[in-house]
Protein backbone atom coordinates (compact mmCIF):
# COMPACT_ATOMS: atom_id res chain seq x y z
CA UNK A 1 0.00 0.00 0.00
CA UNK A 2 1.14 3.63 -0.76
CA UNK A 3 2.05 5.97 2.07
CA UNK A 4 -0.42 8.64 2.36
CA UNK A 5 2.20 11.26 4.54
CA UNK A 6 4.48 11.96 1.38
CA UNK A 7 4.71 15.95 1.26
CA UNK A 8 7.44 16.12 -1.70
CA UNK A 9 8.01 14.67 -4.62
CA UNK A 10 11.54 13.86 -5.99
CA UNK A 11 11.71 12.76 -9.33
CA UNK A 12 14.63 11.01 -11.50
CA UNK A 13 15.42 12.33 -14.84
CA UNK A 14 16.28 9.88 -17.29
CA UNK A 15 13.18 7.64 -18.27
CA UNK A 16 11.17 9.38 -16.11
CA UNK A 17 10.89 13.25 -17.24
CA UNK A 18 12.89 12.46 -20.60
CA UNK A 19 13.79 9.37 -22.80
CA UNK A 20 17.38 8.44 -23.00
CA UNK A 21 18.63 5.44 -24.90
CA UNK A 22 22.16 5.17 -26.27
CA UNK A 23 20.62 2.66 -28.94
CA UNK A 24 18.35 5.68 -30.00
CA UNK A 25 21.93 7.22 -31.74
CA UNK A 26 23.89 3.71 -32.55
CA UNK A 27 20.93 1.97 -34.03
CA UNK A 28 20.90 4.75 -36.93
CA UNK A 29 25.05 5.07 -36.50
CA UNK A 30 25.90 1.13 -37.86
CA UNK A 31 24.43 -0.29 -40.29
CA UNK A 32 24.07 -3.71 -38.86
CA UNK A 33 21.79 -4.36 -35.75
CA UNK A 34 24.54 -7.23 -34.66
CA UNK A 35 27.54 -4.38 -34.90
CA UNK A 36 25.34 -1.99 -32.30
CA UNK A 37 24.53 -4.81 -30.07
CA UNK A 38 28.31 -5.80 -30.25
CA UNK A 39 29.83 -2.06 -29.89
CA UNK A 40 26.94 -1.49 -26.76
CA UNK A 41 27.51 -4.59 -24.89
CA UNK A 42 31.54 -4.55 -25.40
CA UNK A 43 32.73 -0.99 -25.55
CA UNK A 44 30.27 1.24 -24.90
CA UNK A 45 28.84 -0.17 -22.17
CA UNK A 46 26.78 1.37 -19.26
CA UNK A 47 29.57 0.12 -16.78
CA UNK A 48 31.90 2.23 -18.65
CA UNK A 49 29.34 5.31 -18.81
CA UNK A 50 29.14 5.39 -14.51
CA UNK A 51 32.52 7.29 -14.96
CA UNK A 52 30.45 10.32 -16.51
CA UNK A 53 28.00 9.91 -13.82
CA UNK A 54 30.80 10.56 -10.97
CA UNK A 55 32.46 13.48 -12.51
CA UNK A 56 34.46 12.14 -15.32
CA UNK A 57 35.39 13.96 -18.36
CA UNK A 58 33.78 12.69 -21.51
CA UNK A 59 37.64 13.25 -23.15
CA UNK A 60 39.06 11.66 -20.23
CA UNK A 61 36.79 8.32 -19.54
CA UNK A 62 37.11 7.63 -23.72
CA UNK A 63 41.10 8.29 -23.78
CA UNK A 64 41.75 4.44 -22.66
CA UNK A 65 38.59 2.72 -24.55
CA UNK A 66 39.98 4.61 -28.06
CA UNK A 67 43.12 2.87 -27.31
CA UNK A 68 41.90 -0.29 -26.55
CA UNK A 69 39.52 0.13 -29.39
CA UNK A 70 41.00 2.12 -31.92
CA UNK A 71 38.72 0.94 -34.88
CA UNK A 72 35.64 2.22 -32.93
CA UNK A 73 37.06 5.69 -32.31
CA UNK A 74 34.89 7.79 -33.95
CA UNK A 75 31.59 6.31 -32.66
CA UNK A 76 33.43 6.04 -29.29
CA UNK A 77 33.68 10.06 -30.24
CA UNK A 78 30.00 10.39 -30.71
CA UNK A 79 28.78 9.54 -27.08
CA UNK A 80 29.98 13.27 -26.53
CA UNK A 81 29.52 14.68 -30.04
CA UNK A 82 26.61 13.22 -31.20
CA UNK A 83 25.09 12.43 -26.73
CA UNK A 84 21.72 14.33 -27.79
CA UNK A 85 21.07 12.30 -30.72
CA UNK A 86 20.60 9.63 -27.35
CA UNK A 87 17.11 11.27 -26.38
CA UNK A 88 13.75 11.11 -27.70
CA UNK A 89 12.12 13.33 -25.74
CA UNK A 90 10.19 14.43 -22.56
CA UNK A 91 7.59 12.19 -21.39
CA UNK A 92 3.95 13.64 -21.07
CA UNK A 93 2.45 12.28 -18.89
CA UNK A 94 5.48 13.21 -16.48
CA UNK A 95 5.50 16.85 -17.48
CA UNK A 96 1.54 16.93 -17.05
CA UNK A 97 2.25 15.51 -13.86
CA UNK A 98 4.87 17.90 -12.89
CA UNK A 99 3.08 21.17 -13.82
CA UNK A 100 -0.24 20.02 -11.75
CA UNK A 101 2.01 19.57 -8.78
CA UNK A 102 3.15 22.71 -9.15
CA UNK A 103 -0.35 23.91 -9.20
CA UNK A 104 -0.95 21.79 -6.17
CA UNK A 105 1.88 23.40 -4.16
CA UNK A 106 3.73 20.22 -3.94
CA UNK A 107 7.57 20.91 -3.76
CA UNK A 108 9.45 18.88 -6.05
CA UNK A 109 13.46 17.79 -6.61
CA UNK A 110 15.12 16.54 -9.06
CA UNK A 111 18.07 13.31 -8.41
CA UNK A 112 20.03 11.90 -11.09
CA UNK A 113 22.85 9.99 -11.62
CA UNK A 114 24.27 12.54 -14.53
CA UNK A 115 27.54 13.61 -15.99
CA UNK A 116 28.18 17.48 -15.18
CA UNK A 117 28.56 18.31 -18.80
CA UNK A 118 25.42 17.20 -19.70
CA UNK A 119 22.80 17.94 -16.82
CA UNK A 120 22.52 21.95 -18.13
CA UNK A 121 21.27 20.93 -21.81
CA UNK A 122 19.22 17.95 -20.27
CA UNK A 123 17.50 20.21 -17.69
CA UNK A 124 16.73 22.76 -20.96
CA UNK A 125 14.66 19.80 -22.61
CA UNK A 126 11.22 20.64 -21.05
CA UNK A 127 9.41 23.68 -19.43
CA UNK A 128 8.60 20.82 -16.73
CA UNK A 129 12.41 20.98 -14.94
CA UNK A 130 11.36 24.54 -14.43
CA UNK A 131 9.17 23.67 -11.81
CA UNK A 132 11.77 21.38 -9.80
CA UNK A 133 13.16 23.64 -7.05
CA UNK A 134 16.50 22.26 -6.78
CA UNK A 135 18.59 19.10 -8.04
CA UNK A 136 21.35 16.98 -6.73
CA UNK A 137 23.29 15.89 -9.70
CA UNK A 138 25.72 12.58 -8.92
CA UNK A 139 28.25 13.83 -10.85
CA UNK A 140 28.35 16.96 -8.53
CA UNK A 141 28.62 15.34 -5.49
CA UNK A 142 30.66 12.27 -5.92
CA UNK A 143 28.00 9.91 -5.24
CA UNK A 144 25.32 8.00 -7.28
CA UNK A 145 22.16 5.92 -6.70
CA UNK A 146 21.32 3.69 -5.22
CA UNK A 147 23.96 4.49 -2.28
CA UNK A 148 21.45 5.50 0.25
CA UNK A 149 24.45 8.38 0.81
CA UNK A 150 22.98 10.39 -1.93
CA UNK A 151 19.26 10.05 -0.57
CA UNK A 152 20.56 11.50 2.26
CA UNK A 153 22.58 14.04 0.59
CA UNK A 154 19.20 14.69 -1.32
CA UNK A 155 17.21 14.89 2.35
CA UNK A 156 19.62 17.58 3.88
CA UNK A 157 20.11 19.50 0.29
CA UNK A 158 16.07 19.74 -0.11
CA UNK A 159 15.31 20.09 3.56
CA UNK A 160 12.51 17.18 3.91
CA UNK A 161 12.62 14.20 5.85
CA UNK A 162 12.71 10.63 4.21
CA UNK A 163 9.00 9.41 5.08
CA UNK A 164 7.75 12.82 3.73
CA UNK A 165 9.29 12.11 0.08
CA UNK A 166 7.62 10.37 -2.92
CA UNK A 167 10.59 9.00 -4.71
CA UNK A 168 9.84 7.94 -9.12
CA UNK A 169 12.97 6.17 -10.52
CA UNK A 170 13.30 3.85 -13.56
CA UNK A 171 15.85 1.70 -11.85
CA UNK A 172 14.73 -1.16 -9.54
CA UNK A 173 17.92 -1.11 -7.50
CA UNK A 174 17.29 2.40 -7.12
CA UNK A 175 13.70 1.73 -5.65
CA UNK A 176 14.69 -1.13 -3.54
CA UNK A 177 17.31 0.92 -2.29
CA UNK A 178 14.77 4.28 -1.57
CA UNK A 179 12.35 2.32 0.36
CA UNK A 180 15.28 1.29 2.16
CA UNK A 181 16.53 4.48 3.18
CA UNK A 182 12.60 5.06 4.43
CA UNK A 183 11.19 6.88 1.29
CA UNK A 184 8.03 6.02 -0.81
CA UNK A 185 9.08 5.11 -4.01
CA UNK A 186 7.05 4.51 -7.15
CA UNK A 187 8.99 2.07 -9.96
CA UNK A 188 8.23 4.03 -12.95
CA UNK A 189 7.78 1.66 -15.73
CA UNK A 190 4.25 3.14 -16.81
CA UNK A 191 4.12 6.34 -17.60
CA UNK A 192 0.32 6.05 -17.60
CA UNK A 193 0.76 5.19 -13.84
CA UNK A 194 2.64 8.41 -12.76
CA UNK A 195 -0.61 10.46 -12.12
CA UNK A 196 -2.66 7.17 -10.18
CA UNK A 197 0.58 7.09 -8.22
CA UNK A 198 0.12 10.90 -6.89
CA UNK A 199 -3.65 10.68 -6.87
CA UNK A 200 -3.32 7.35 -4.57
CA UNK A 201 -0.95 9.08 -1.86
CA UNK A 202 -3.33 12.41 -1.87
CA UNK A 203 -0.96 14.32 -3.50
CA UNK A 204 -2.93 15.47 -6.71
Amino acid sequence: MPGAAAKAVLWDIGNVIVRWNPRTLYQAYFEEPAECDRFLSHVCTMEWHVAHDLGVTFADNRAPLIERFPHYADAIHAWETRWWDMFSGAIPETEAAIEALHAAGVPQFGVTNMSHETFPGTIAMSPAFERLRDYVVSAHVGLMKPDPAFYALACERFGVAPQDVLFFDDSAANIESALAFGFDAHHFTDPAAVRPALEARGLL
